[in-house]
């Protein structure tokens, strides 16, 4: 299941899986609080969009039924899935003078760079994570765009200097996300 968290304005109301998260989310709404409810994703601070009209279990409901989606090309057995590449001709000679043929040895170098680029993937998914949180709940606060600057520099002390002043919740956070950036992705 998903992990998440929910604000309500700059409070957080909330952290855990998705279900037990909306519904946190849907009784302060039902209270008539002002701020608006926001839920992110845990780990990508995506925003999580949650239809909150109806009963509790209306929400729950919902949030259980699957999209229905029509089955893509490729081999489902196997977990293949049919993309279109493009590139160039002599891209396309070497990949299909490959042993096992050019979808193999795209595996291989996909395989090989996914290993070699692992720590900096995981860097750069954490910062992508905190930036978005810190885009979407602290835009507007005292520092903001200096706090990114030293966020993006890898100045820990100076970032966490800046946003002292930001409400609580969404200082520690920004700080959550952020010392996983600084730590790289760990």
């Amino acid at each position: 299941m998903r992990s998440c968290v929910a604000f309500e304005g700059t409070r957080r109301i909330a952290a855990g899986e998705l279900p037990e998260v909306a519904l946190a989310a849907k009784r302060v709404l039902d209270r008539g609080e002002r701020g608006p409810v926001l839920i992110f994703d845990e780990n990508t601070s995506e925003p999580i969009e949650v239809d909150f009209r109806g009963s509790a279990d209306d929400v729950l409901r919902r949030l259980e039924g699957a999209p229905d989606e029509r089955r893509p090309p490729g081999r489902p057995k196997l977990g293949v899935i049919g993309r279109e590449v493009t590139l160039l001709p002599r891209h396309w000679e070497w990949l299909n003078s490959q042993p096992g043929g050019a979808s193999v040895a795209l595996r291989k170098l996909v395989e090989e760079a996914r290993r070699a680029n692992a720590g900096r993937d995981r860097t750069r998914q954490a910062q992508e994570a905190a930036y978005r949180f810190m885009s979407a709940m602290a835009g507007n606060e005292v520092g903001f765009e200096e706090a990114i600057r030293a966020f993006f520099a890898g100045k820990p002390e100076r970032f966490e200097d800046i946003i002292e002043r930001w409400p609580k919740d969404v200082r520690d956070h920004a700080k959550k996300l952020a010392s996983a950036a600084f730590t790289g992705g760990v």
